[in-house]
């Protein structure tokens, strides 16, 4: 697993170690019944898929719920979708998922696989970088999509590839910073949004590209973006435009305000709230207050929040 990935699991399983034991035993049930006969996990629309099985395997190995057994189904479900076309999502979602196996269940999914296999992703990722310095998400596009510029750069670490021209990425990277605080999506997007800024620093972070000395401004302003992102709710939101906060924009902002170590900017108090009434009596978390549906991803996001939260002061 990459460094990055990895001091995030361990981050987030120490925080949830911390949890009372009749907590984690009903999100972990909740998890394990998502599971498929043939092994993966089920999102909202019933059915197994590639990239809800990898937010239901980082829940269960953040709770420490992940066992071999488990592990045995979940990986021939993997197994079964490496001859598949895929994206830089289900990419990130198999390879992830594959190093969660190995470490937490002692499963190797790439033990009979082609050994040309990971060149020939690493020829797809490089197929997608653009002149602008970034990646694109599809083959189709013409110009680099920061989340999927920080998910490429996840796989490669997954893969164990070195990243081709660095300084191009964070050349892309500023052209898409706001200069009032936050990062845009794509060029074309109208406005900053609170993923799109939590892919950017965490990107930056794994190139070793943020000097607060040297550039003071870019961590003042994206706190004080991140700061308005937080609703009455207690919540984020995704951008200004969005009125109510959801548990994907919690997550990804809390995170990154920690690792600017800047977390108690917000309203801690009010951040645990909202958490928390997202929270199912029976296990699980849905999305938002306008979502009363409920699924792995957004459990694990949950968990996410609650982890971040464990060992917080709250005034």
């Amino acid at each position: 697993m990459s460094s990055y990935l990895q001091n995030l699991t361990l981050r987030l399983a120490e925080g949830l170690s911390k949890l009372p034991t009749a907590t984690i035993d009903r999100h972990a049930a909740y998890l394990l019944n998502a599971q498929q006969p043939d092994g993966g996990f089920a999102g909202r629309m019933g059915g197994s898929d590639l990239y809800y099985t990898a937010f239901a395997l980082r829940g269960l190995s953040v709770l420490g719920r992940l066992d071999e057994e488990v592990g045995e189904k979940a990986g021939q479900f993997i197994r079964n979708q490496m001859s598949s076309k895929q994206t830089i999502v289900d990419f990130f979602s198999l390879f992830y998922a594959a190093s969660l196996l190995l470490i937490f269940a002692g499963v190797n999914v790439f033990e009979d696989a082609d050994e040309r296999w990971p060149d020939q992703v690493a020829g797809f990722l490089d197929s997608l970088r653009r002149e602008d310095g970034g990646y694109a998400k599809a083959e189709a596009g013409h110009a680099g999509s920061t989340y999927h510029t920080f998910l490429v750069l996840l796989v490669l670490e997954l893969l164990d590839r070195p990243v081709a021209d660095k300084d191009g990425i964070i050349r892309f990277l500023e052209s898409q910073r706001e200069p009032d605080g936050g990062w845009r999506e794509i060029r074309a997007s109208k406005r900053a949004g609170t993923n799109p800024t939590a892919a950017a620093v965490a990107s930056l972070l794994m190139l070793d590209a943020i000097d607060e000395a040297k550039d003071p401004e870019l961590v003042a302003t994206t706190l004080d973006f991140l700061v308005e992102m937080q609703t009455e709710e207690g919540g984020l939101r995704a951008n200004t435009r969005i009125p109510i906060a959801d548990l994907l924009s919690s997550f990804t902002g809390a995170l990154t305000l920690l690792d600017l170590q800047a977390f108690d900017e917000i309203d801690i108090a009010a951040f645990r709230k909202f958490v928390e009434s997202m929270e199912r009596p029976e296990g699980g978390f849905q999305a938002a207050a306008w979502d009363d549906a409920h699924d792995v991803e957004y459990t694990f996001y949950g968990l996410g929040c609650l982890a971040l939260l464990a060992g917080q002061k709250i005034d």
